[in-house]
């Protein structure tokens, strides 16, 4: 072979010349060329790509491949295999799975790794916290649901009369948080309540652990977070309601003082029988304000926070709630929040000892008021305090009102009472169309003072009658007005007396059809032009009277005649002077004598109380004490009394309206007399017989009784003639039967007590049509301030007929007790029946007719008003105030 053949053998490919990967895929070449004896290079075996791999994964991410070293001069890497250098390995940042270990190992975390997991998390939650911190507000304002309140209404005795509104909550103030009930709330929900920060760490534990163990405990929220959940957010159970939870209590904590805390969580929480707050519980559990509650019953009502379903002692909704189960979890928890407070060095041993009896709470109570003149009476209550705040409805909407109102539990039983006794006993809606739509009103004041001691305003709400009775106007009062006629003559006098006041034993005509004249003499002219002629009732002629036998029979044409003889405008001052609101006046005609205007029953008792009271007037009032938000509003001190009329002309008043009762021709005789101690009323019966009334009084209560029919769907007076299956309704006959059936369990146990007796008035001054009396050596003892025995029947229940001539024409006597023949009435008011003028008084709204002291002067007052109209209520703000007018809707 030639030489040139024989050259020096080339390396494999071009890869030897290039440096190796790292790792051991690639050998290290020598330094030179190796060559073997025959002057051929020496190679190393070439190693697998597998085996590179498994030793890559052996060495791990320390250890760097060996690069291949340039060999000879030339620097030649000599690498031994045939594949590529493989690229170095990253070291990843978190090395999870651990890349080193095999096996399980390799999944456990290293310390390292914990650690470092650890302090990023921690760093996690505090920058979240501050975060949730910073975004979350104290809201400036409670939810709606923590600010609605309703309104209470108290009795004189401070117990509840009922409630208005519809969620049963008073919020009060911390000073009115009994110091027992705000230990044992701490005791019981969180005993570090003074020093936290808002939230409790350890109570949160202890309680997950107490829970675990199955054992009573605290809750794990604290007064804090409890107080902000139900102030200012849902009951909703989420977790984002929760963390709000935490961050409103912390940042509440800190801005608010922790006796407002407790005041909030107190005012807000439920503590069952539909009552939030701790007023209302203090009342549904005890009966009685927060403010005096004893410790054992606080104790309790901390009791019932943990759940009240479970531990009302009168059960709860669901099946485990039984009264038993109910009272053994509740002593079984009120046992051991007192053992809190000894712990806590609330209580003392001895304290502790005597609280070991279980507080035992009243039964449950409707909430609204267990009388059916609730609703009247907290609307009369409502009334008086808007007239005297300028408070509106929706000012009461809003709640939180405490209003101690002067109406009596017991009497108002009474009059209810006496209502539905006189229903049941007299009539029967079922069998006589005439007793359908029977209404009844009454109202008691205390004379001399003026509270309203109690009303009758309807059947109730909850039966669909809304209108209060007792406060209404619409209602003519008839004959009851007499007393103000003869009260202006004593008071005032006639034209005929030169203005000086006039004995009740002046003498009028009585007979039926009078001409009824002005004070010129001339008569008053009817729109026809016609004369005007005041009938009585069935057209009855009584002849000359005097004014107290015509007061006593309730004789029409005398007092209609006075009235025009005194002024019309004198009988109104002196109205408007006992009590009467001007409001309620009719249009100034001859009939308003005979009693077209319209006062309401309270103010009808009123201005009888002013008789009663020997002239003292007393504005009537019904509130005595207004709180709200635990301080009292000012203005409900008394009213002050006046000397309203003459306390001479009142007595004597007193001493005539005895007679209507005392006289066996009074129109009171047949059933006021029943009463069986000294008072004095007058009945009253209006045209048509569309109403009746009586109102009377004694030294110590003053009653007034309205009865009247009206459609609640057709608000229109209807005639009372067939109703109870007579013939007419007289005042004297049904409303003085309630009058009566009230006013003895009333004043059951009050001393009898008589009126002041009057000076006699001596200036008998007759009416225009009867003579002037010829003084007489016989008339003078009658007239006498020292009584001769002519005068005695007036103070007798039965009086001879040799007595009445005294104050009655010669021709006319009394009827006695066994003149079958006489005809007295029997306690039947004439006034008003068959056009007897009691309400329209024959004017037929006479318009153009001359007015009462004045010469042909002309008035365009219509008479009476209408009697037909519907009773006016007090639904509206614009009136109902003891008799205002109605809403305009119903007029």
């Amino acid at each position: 072979m030639s030489e040139h053949r024989r050259k020096p053998p080339q390396s494999r490919g071009r890869r030897a010349a290039q440096p190796s990967s790292s790792g051991r895929r690639a050998a290290a070449a020598p330094s030179g060329p190796t060559t073997s004896t025959h002057g051929v290079p020496e190679q190393r075996p070439h190693a697998s790509r597998a085996e590179a791999r498994r030793a890559a994964q052996r060495s791990g991410s320390r250890r760097r491949a060996q690069t291949a070293t340039a060999a000879g001069a030339g620097g030649a890497a000599v690498v031994s295999g045939r594949g590529r250098g493989a690229p170095v390995a990253k070291k990843r940042f978190i090395d999870y799975p651990r890349s080193d270990k095999d096996g399980v190992r390799r999944w456990l975390p290293s310390f390292k790794q914990i650690a470092g997991l650890c302090v990023t998390g921690l760093g996690l939650l505090v920058g979240l916290f501050a975060v949730g911190y910073l975004m979350v507000q104290v809201p400036s304002e409670a939810n709606a649901a923590a600010q609605q309140q309703n309104n209470v209404y108290y009795w004189s005795d401070n117990t509840v009369l009922g409630r208005e509104g519809e969620t049963n909550r008073q919020n009060i103030q911390f000073a009115d948080i009994p110091k027992s009930m705000q230990e044992a709330v701490v005791a019981a929900e969180n005993e570090t309540f003074w020093t936290d920060s808002g939230v409790d760490p350890r109570g949160i534990a202890r309680a997950v652990v107490n829970m675990a163990k199955g054992g009573d405990t605290q809750g794990g929220s604290t007064i804090t977070q409890q107080f902000v959940k139900n102030n200012f957010l849902t009951q909703d159970q989420t977790l984002t309601r929760k963390f709000k939870e935490l961050f409103i209590a912390i940042k509440a904590d800190t801005k608010m003082e922790k006796e407002e805390i407790l005041q909030g969580y107190l005012n807000t929480a439920y503590y069952g029988r539909n009552a939030y707050g701790l007023q209302a519980a203090a009342q549904a559990y005890y009966g009685k304000n927060a403010v005096d509650l004893e410790p054992d019953e606080s104790a309790f009502l901390a009791t019932v926070l943990k759940g009240p379903d479970l531990y009302d002692p009168a059960g709860g909704l669901s099946d485990a709630a039984t009264p038993e189960a109910n009272t053994e979890r509740a002593k079984e928890r009120y046992a051991w929040i007192l053992e809190r407070q000894l712990d806590l060095k609330m209580l003392s041993k001895e304290e502790y000892a005597e609280y070991q009896d279980f507080p035992d709470p009243q039964a449950p109570k409707p909430v609204t008021g267990d009388s059916a003149q609730a609703s009247y009476m907290m609307e009369t209550a409502k009334l008086y305090v808007m007239a005297k705040t300028g408070l509106t409805r929706d000012d009461f909407e809003r709640g939180g009102f405490q209003i101690y109102t002067t109406f009596d539990k017991k009497k108002t039983g009474q009059l209810e009472k006496a209502v539905k006794s006189a229903r049941e006993k007299h009539l029967k809606p079922k069998e006589r169309e005439k007793d359908r739509f029977v209404q009844f009103g009454a109202a008691s004041v205390k004379p001399n003072d003026g509270a309203i001691v109690a009303i009758y305003g309807g059947e109730g709400v909850e039966k669909g009658h809304y209108n209060n009775n007792a406060d209404t106007s619409g209602i003519q009062v008839g004959s009851t007005w007499k007393p103000f006629v003869l009260a202006a003559a004593m008071e005032y006098g006639t034209h005929r007396s030169d203005g000086q006041g006039i004995s009740p034993k002046s003498e009028y005509d009585g007979d039926n059809a009078v001409v009824i004249r002005n004070q010129d003499g001339t008569p008053y002219l009817t729109d026809e032009n016609e004369p005007f002629q005041q009938v009585n009732e069935a057209d009855k002629d009584y002849g000359v009277v005097t004014l107290r036998e015509a007061m006593e029979r309730s004789v029409n044409t005398p007092f209609v005649q006075l009235g025009m003889d005194v002024g019309m405008e004198k009988v109104r001052d002196v109205a408007s002077a006992a009590g009467i609101s001007d409001h309620s006046f009719d249009a100034i005609n001859p009939s308003f004598a005979l009693g077209t205007s319209t006062p309401s029953a309270i103010r009808m008792a009123d201005a009888y109380a002013t008789f009663a009271a020997s002239g003292v007037q007393t504005e009537p009032y019904s509130v005595t004490k207004v709180m709200y938000k635990g301080v009292e509003k000012e203005g409900f001190e008394k009213p002050k009394k006046e000397q309203a009329l003459d306390a001479n002309v009142a007595n004597t008043i007193t001493d005539v309206l005895k007679g209507v009762i005392e006289k066996q021709h009074g129109t009171g005789y047949a059933n006021a007399r029943d009463l069986g101690r000294p008072a004095a009323g007058k009945t009253g019966t209006t045209d048509d017989n569309k109403s009746a009334w009586w109102v009377g009084y004694t030294p110590q209560l003053s009653t007034a009784v309205t009865m009247f029919r009206e459609d609640p769907k057709n608000p229109k007076l209807l005639s009372m003639n067939g109703t109870g299956g007579l013939d007419s309704i007289h005042g004297g006959d049904i409303p003085t039967r309630v009058w009566v059936d009230f006013m003895k369990p009333a004043l059951e146990g009050v001393d009898v007590e008589d009126f002041p007796k009057p000076t006699p008035i001596d200036n008998v001054v007759n009416g225009g049509n009867v003579p002037e009396p010829e003084p007489e050596p016989t008339e003078e003892p009658s007239e006498e301030p020292e009584p001769e025995p002519t005068e005695e029947p007036s103070e007798e229940p039965e009086p001879e007929p040799s007595e009445e001539p005294s104050d009655g024409p010669s021709d006319d006597p009394s009827c006695g007790p066994l003149d079958w023949g006489c005809d007295d009435s029997s306690g039947q008011d004439p006034g008003g029946q068959n056009g007897g003028g009691e309400t329209d008084g024959q004017t037929d709204g006479q318009t153009d007719g001359q007015t009462d002291g004045q010469t042909d002067g002309q008035t365009d007052g219509q008479s009476g008003g209408d009697s037909d109209g519907g009773s006016q209520g007090n639904g509206g703000d614009s009136g109902g105030l003891f008799g205002g007018p109605g809403r305009p809707e119903d007029e």
